[in-house]
């Protein structure tokens, strides 16, 4: 037979559970072999005194390397520029950074020089620790097309081998950290859904440039793809 007390314990904590965020309630992911984390961008040129340096960058490093070690598969990404690339704002005439343009493949956003092929500017971090990364992929290499993606060249059409890796390591969910949020991370993200990957994007271990509404958009438009948004804590490291 129920009782009053019965009724009013089991209301009580109906309202509790009501008033918890349900993050709180779900159990840590545990990264197993079919997980793979993708570190992208964490170079000098996105860090404090880079030329295109993202606030607080840096304070993604130790994040990341913490959640790094729960991973057995690790992927890092370089964007890798030629001098005179077609997404420095200095290869076109009177064109500011910030500025952008229409390219064959698109609109592209025109950005001071960063990460020239063999540059310090172009290394990752050195605070990154790391060892185990199994794959560094490098793009934007090509001139004449940028690459913020880590599958997909901006063209929409040429691959970087990435997704065929991962799925060769039967590699079924993807977790996203580094820079910047609303470029690089943003349409990485994007193309891992694509390429039919499970997809999360860790919030705090990464960083947004936020140009024109960018890190809204790019909010928007992943969590309509279905990516979906985590904090470090939400991973069993």
């Amino acid at each position: 037979m129920f009782t009053r007390r019965l009724v009013l314990t089991g209301l009580g904590a109906t309202s509790v559970a009501a008033l918890v965020p349900s993050a709180l309630w779900a159990a840590p992911i545990k990264p197993d072999e079919a997980s793979a984390l993708l570190v992208i961008d964490v170079q000098n040129c996105f860090l404090p005194g880079g030329s295109l340096a993202v606030k607080d960058g840096e304070q993604v490093v130790p994040i990341i390397n913490r959640i790094a070690k729960g991973f057995a598969n690790v992927v890092m990404t370089q964007d890798w520029h030629t001098a005179g690339h077609v997404s420095f704002a200095s290869t076109h005439s009177g064109k500011k950074p910030f500025e952008t343009v229409n390219l064959p493949y698109g609109k592209q956003v025109l950005w001071p020089d960063h990460c020239v092929q063999g540059t310090e500017g172009a290394s990752l971090s050195k605070d990154l620790a790391i060892p185990h990364a199994g794959l560094v992929i490098r793009k934007g290499f090509n001139k004449n097309v940028d690459s913020y993606s880590a599958f997909t060249e901006a063209d929409g059409k040429t691959t970087t081998g990435l997704a065929a890796y991962l799925k060769a390591r039967k590699v079924k969910r993807v977790f996203l950290a580094g820079l910047a949020t609303d470029f690089c991370v943003a349409w990485s993200a994007l193309d891992a859904r694509k390429a039919g990957f499970e997809t999360y994007v860790i919030e705090d271990a990464c960083r947004g440039i936020d140009t024109q509404g960018s890190l809204a958009k790019a909010w928007a438009d992943m969590t309509k793809a279905g990516v979906k948004r985590i904090k470090s804590d939400d991973i069993a490291a």
